[in-house]
């Protein structure tokens, strides 16, 4: 199986500590946010990796090498000249799953304790475009799933801002519900994005075609994930080890 890990970002939200490494070399728990996303792909059959670099792209590159690719089979998306967002990185990345199977995007600033596994079997069974791991965790910004867990818009709660901009939102309609950073994509996405721009979000993407397409949500009871986007939530983390797992 294959996967892409977004690690390009900025890392605004982890300053000071991201004016000198880049947010995927941020360590918790005692290794780099990197390193806890490879092993936890690797963990669920992930033998092909691809990461998307830009901020600090070297020492990304250098930090893998020096791991021997974590044994594994691991190419790097160079985006030092554009950051692309989280649509563009994938469609650049689009060579890499030449295999005509499903494959998992991942954020590296995600740690949770998912059974990713799982998650895949839920893919192969309902074989939708993109399964998208969610929960009911409190946010601003929510995905909008009808009672068929089928995404159909998206929802600002402190600006009231939607998408589409006419969807009316019905709480005993609408499951409301957070974007957890991981999400497993089939192939047929590709000839989809070929009249997008080089830079473009993933999330206005799918909401763009949710109407035409299946893209459900995924949740696991119990589950439980993270956001690294604060300093002050690395130590909540640190002391929380069911994140690392």
């Amino acid at each position: 199986m294959k996967a892409l890990i977004f690690a390009a970002g900025l890392g605004t939200r982890l300053k000071p500590l991201t004016e000198t490494m880049p947010k995927a070399l941020v360590p918790v728990g005692g290794k780099p946010l990197l390193e806890h996303a490879i092993l936890k792909l690797k963990s669920a059959g992930i033998n092909e990796i691809i990461i998307n670099v830009h901020h600090f792209a070297d020492q990304i590159i250098d930090f893998v090498r020096s791991r021997n690719s974590f044994d594994i089979h691991i190419e790097f998306s160079d985006e030092r000249n554009l950051l692309l967002d989280t649509g563009g990185g994938l469609k650049k990345a689009s060579h890499f799953f030449n295999d005509n199977q499903p494959f998992f995007v991942y954020n590296v600033d995600i740690l949770s304790n998912i059974d990713l596994k799982q998650m895949y079997v839920s893919h192969l069974q309902s074989k939708p475009l993109s399964t998208i791991f969610v929960s009911e965790r409190k946010t601003n910004r929510y995905l909008l799933f009808n009672d068929e867990n089928r995404l159909i818009g998206w929802y600002n709660q402190l600006t009231g801002e939607t998408k589409p901009k006419n969807i009316a939102i019905i709480p005993e309609k609408h499951n409301q519900l957070a974007f957890n950073g991981i999400h497993i994509i089939s192939p047929e996405i590709f000839p989809l994005m070929e009249n997008c721009p080089d830079k473009f979000s993933i999330t206005d993407f799918y909401l763009s075609i949710a109407k035409d397409v299946n893209i459900q949500a995924f949740q696991q009871k119990d589950s439980q994930t993270i956001d690294v986007g604060k300093i002050d939530t690395i130590k909540t983390i640190t002391d929380n080890s069911c994140f690392l797992k």
